[in-house]
């Protein structure tokens, strides 16, 4: 016991000299030489310590913020253990937007990343900026200052700064972009684009379609946006067309909000009738952004375009201004647009156009380099059926399938048809009794139209003998 009092009255004199000593140093020597001594010894703490420090401020100055300590917060936010952390700071920019969790100030997480760990903290502090009036001290004006701290072995310093570091930014914006509400616009006149929240719920998971085409053009979709350094070798704008085609009803417009969210790409509506020339067109293309679909619906008969060169001009134009009729829009204009020189004002952009009769199109717009996917959409299949009731039911299979599918095979309904009639009731049972009532009443009509027409036909047959 004595030795052990002595050591507590030997510290607590250590101790005591040690705060004269600071108290001293205060007093006498000039904050220069203080400031010296503090990196002094930071300096020595560094060089015996295993461990590094970097430090990520919020604000580079008064009015610029620091978007890498933006980035952190994203990634931390993102990847925090929320049953692991004991303190956690919970963020609601808008009632309209969900809850994301943040580090508290002064709380630590831990990241690992290539086998390496590294520490986070959250820092916060009160940073004078001055005297407000000239004289006294202490009636200066308090900045909030909030910084991240991230520690780590030193011997991943490199590691850290070349690799650690980027790889948060990146994963922050791939993040924020995949968090961000898609827009639709839409060209209001002749060369404004007027934009609004898209809320489409179509995903390909929830697309009736066969599944084998509809996985091709997910995979046809991935590869794109993977490419862009293979699309800059071969000297091609970053882009890629898709014509989609068939009926009515088969889903073309589900299929091009499934590939907005998808890709989350923004969606440009363009409505080709409300352009008076190939130069309004061209503002509008160009104000358009990268990473977006440009679509252009039923392209056969929106517009009659004008023949490209060579050619005759509509016949409907109004011939009396010939200044006017040069300058309207031209399928020339438009080609442009799709594989010319204005193709490269932007990169990652998807062009679609739909259209009900892929006949009527002018083989220019078809070839590939401007449309390079072609995208049969057909009436209901059994396979897309069974996608429609998962959707509209929640049921895998009913009693009632093989009927249901038997029929499909034999009439041509759209899925917007079985799912008009799907959505009739919230009873699966009696929804699908309608739809086998509906198949079978279309059935009948196709057998009675070609009875007639068989009539008709033989009718000829015997006016012509």
């Amino acid at each position: 016991m004595p030795s052990h009092e002595k050591a507590l009255a030997a510290a607590a004199s250590a101790a005591a000299a040690l705060m004269l000593v600071r108290s001293v140093a205060n007093e006498l020597l000039p904050d220069e030489v203080r400031d010296a001594l503090r990196s002094g010894a930071s300096y020595l703490r560094s060089r015996v310590s295993s461990r590094h420090t970097i430090t990520v401020e919020r604000k580079l100055d008064t009015f610029t913020h620091n978007h890498v300590y933006e980035a952190i917060r994203t990634y931390l936010a993102g990847h925090a253990n929320i049953r692991a952390q004991q303190h956690l700071c919970v963020i609601c920019m808008d009632e309209d937007e969900k809850m994301t969790v943040a580090l508290a100030d002064g709380e630590e997480m831990a990241d690992v990343y290539d086998g390496a760990e590294f520490r986070w903290c959250h820092i916060y502090r009160s940073v004078p900026t001055g005297n407000s009036g000239g004289g006294g001290g202490g009636n200066g004006k308090q900045l909030e200052a909030h910084s991240f701290e991230v520690t780590f072995h030193k011997k991943h310093k490199e590691k850290a700064l070349k690799e650690y570091l980027p790889f948060i930014v990146a994963t922050a914006k791939a993040m924020r972009q995949q968090e961000r509400a898609l827009q639709i616009h839409m060209n209001e006149g002749s060369d404004v684009w007027s934009p609004m929240d898209l809320h489409h719920p179509s995903t390909f998971d929830t697309l009736a379609m066969d599944p084998k085409l509809k996985q091709s053009i997910v995979d046809d979709l991935n590869r794109f946006i993977k490419r862009k350094d293979y699309y800059k070798r071969i000297g091609k704008a970053w882009k890629r067309g898709y014509l989609l085609y068939g009926p009515p009803g088969t889903g073309k417009s589900s299929l091009i909000a499934a590939m907005a969210n998808h890709l989350r790409f923004d969606i440009y509506d363009l409505e080709l009738t409300a352009v008076q020339s190939n130069s309004d067109l061209r503002m509008l293309l160009v104000g358009i952004s990268s990473r977006s679909i440009l679509v252009v619906e039923d392209i056969d008969c929106t517009i009659k375009l004008q023949q490209r060169e060579g050619g005759e001009e509509d016949t409907n134009s109004d011939s009396s201004d010939p200044e006017k009729g040069r300058d309207k829009v031209t399928l020339s204009g438009l080609l442009n647009f799709v594989d010319g020189l204005w193709s490269a004002a932007g990169e990652e952009r998807i062009i679609v156009f739909t259209t009900n009769y892929k006949e009527r199109l002018d083989p220019a717009l078809l070839r590939p380099g401007r449309m390079d996917m072609h995208i049969y959409m057909g009436y209901c299949t059994p396979e897309s059926f069974r996608i429609l009731g998962k959707n509209y039911h929640l049921i895998d299979y009913h009693a009632m399938y093989p009927e249901i599918e038997k029929l499909i095979e034999e009439v041509m309904v759209t899925p917007a048809e079985v799912a008009e009639v799907l959505m009739r009731n919230d009873d699966a049972d009696v929804a699908l009794h309608d739809l086998v009532d509906v198949l079978k009443s279309k059935l009948n009509d196709a057998s009675v139209k070609t009875e007639h027409v068989s009539a008709n036909n033989q009718e000829d047959d015997g006016d012509d003998v």
